[in-house]
């Protein structure tokens, strides 16, 4: 009942925002019509790299994946033997009892921001409540999280604080709604979640074929405006689940509040949704763990993490190599995106060093090739080469991907500036084919080797743009040739 009238409340005060904020630009209604109005800022056009991070109390027991807490409640599962393994009967021990230990002790968001920026990322989206139901920040919701218990630390509301400082974009991710169904494993057993002094942490535990319920539904949307109005974050991102039917009036209900808000600050916002949850016009597409096979019209954005096997740290990860993702980036920035790089922290609060090397080591090549994905935008052509992306529906595709070749380029644009991408350091003649004489695609003028004073011998032909290799390229993964394009032959 509580959450139901301060819902009611909530939906009031929007109503009398928009009703009595009468500037000039015409406020968000909680309609598609409306929300299709939506405009993707400047901001996160020109950023293309931003920081994701999965870090809570899964990071103490450190097996498997993020997804721990659910998995150590499903009988049989690996989590669920190691789990009473080491640490005994979930009756007994169970995922509450891991939030005593995820201390966070080591935790300093302004050395973690300072990382951030030593690798190029222009924005970071902490996650600030995962599928646990452990939120990373003080909320007037629920005494479960980490301002209150565990770290005693509103983490959220420090990287916020520091982001601001470094002057990187700030942006934060809920996925509360899967909670609804995230600990039913839980209810087919004697476990804790079974015990009614701990239902305001695993419940409501149904089951995913459950509709959710409006005081559930009511709550999601609570949680997700306490964000936006303590923290003032100009992204939001979603998983999947909230695309269910019964959400519809609160997805409306959350973007028309948000993006108003943006216009109040003055400062463009951003959601990110997967699958339908949103109309394509009315909020950024995000896909995960993969690519667009071609360009997209609208701004879109690849959510991926460094390491291969999970989101949230764990012992034996697998991490992937800078240039696998350097390689990604240019081509997600070529058909329009963003790329979107997490990271797992230990428990105390470190990044491992490994996952720190990956970072500066992107940072340093941005460094040299910033210049060909900072605020650029796509060309006529994405690309070319004998290495074709999996389409974007292919779950999680990037898992069935074997990588590109020096043949494989990919283009971005800045003015009458084109660069041509190499996505591996050439070892004999490049030929751009998209640039022949009889392409149409314009008289090249100039060609330039980024990051180098090196003279670069060219010659465009009937059958492509001829490049003579480099004695020495500045960079190991990807290297960018910056092309002046005339107006004619």
């Amino acid at each position: 009942m509580k959450n139901i009238l301060l819902y009611s409340s909530f939906i009031l005060s929007m109503l009398l925002f928009i009703k009595n904020e009468s500037n000039a630009q015409e406020k968000f209604q909680p309609t598609w019509e409306s929300l299709k109005k939506y405009q993707t800022p400047d901001w996160f056009r020109d950023a293309k790299f931003g920081i994701f991070i999965h870090w809570g109390a899964y990071s103490v027991p450190a097996f498997g994946s993020e997804w721990y807490p659910r998995q150590m409640y499903i009988k049989d599962s690996k989590e669920y033997k190691h789990h009473i393994e080491t640490y005994g009967d979930a009756s007994k021990f169970g995922y509450k009892d891991f939030i005593p230990l995820f201390k966070a002790e080591k935790f300093s968001a302004d050395q973690w921001v300072d990382l951030f920026k030593k690798s190029g990322a222009k924005y970071i989206v902490p996650v600030a409540e995962h599928h646990d139901g452990f939120p990373m920040y003080k909320t007037a919701l629920s005494k479960w999280n980490a301002a209150e218990m565990g770290p005693h630390r509103d983490i959220v509301g420090e990287l916020a604080e520091a982001s601001k400082k470094a002057d990187l974009i700030f942006g934060v991710s809920s996925h509360r709604i899967e909670h609804w169904w995230f600990m039913n494993g839980g209810r087919k057993f004697n476990s804790d979640v079974m015990d009614p002094a701990y239902e305001a942490f695993y419940g409501p535990a149904r089951e995913e074929s459950d509709t959710p319920s409006p005081e559930y539904m009511n709550d999601w949307l609570l949680r997700c405006t306490e964000l936006i109005d303590k923290y003032h974050p100009q992204l939001f991102w979603f998983d999947w689940w909230i695309e269910q039917p019964a959400m519809d009036p609160y997805r409306k209900s959350f973007a028309s509040y948000y993006y108003n808000k943006g216009m109040e600050w003055n400062k463009g916002v951003v959601i990110n949704y997967k699958n339908d949850a949103y109309p394509k016009e009315a909020a950024v597409y995000d896909i995960e763990r993969g690519s667009s096979k071609a360009t997209k019209v609208q701004p879109w954005q690849t959510d991926t993490s460094i390491g291969k096997k999970s989101w949230g740290y764990i012992e034996g990860e697998e991490n992937k190599t800078p240039n696998e993702l350097i390689d990604a980036l240019v081509d997600i920035v070529s058909k329009n995106g963003n790329m979107l790089l997490n990271i797992g922290p230990k428990a105390d609060g470190t990044i491992t060093q490994e996952q720190q090397s990956v970072l500066l080591s992107i940072g340093k090549w941005l460094t040299v090739n910033g210049e060909g994905i900072y605020g650029t935008r796509p060309w006529k052509i994405d690309g070319e080469g004998p290495t074709e992306n999996l389409d974007e529906h292919i779950q999680f595709n990037e898992y069935k991907f074997k990588g590109y070749t020096a043949k494989d380029i990919r283009f971005t644009l800045k003015g009458d500036l084109l660069y041509a991408f190499m996505l591996d350091v050439p070892k004999e003649k490049i030929v751009i084919k998209s640039l022949s004489l009889k392409s149409g695609n314009g008289k090249v003028a100039s060609v330039e080797l980024v990051g180098s004073a090196e003279k670069v011998v060219w010659t465009q032909k009937s059958d492509g743009l001829s490049i003579e290799t480099s004695k020495s390229y500045p960079t190991e993964s990807a290297v960018a040739y910056k092309i002046k394009l005339g107006t004619g032959f």
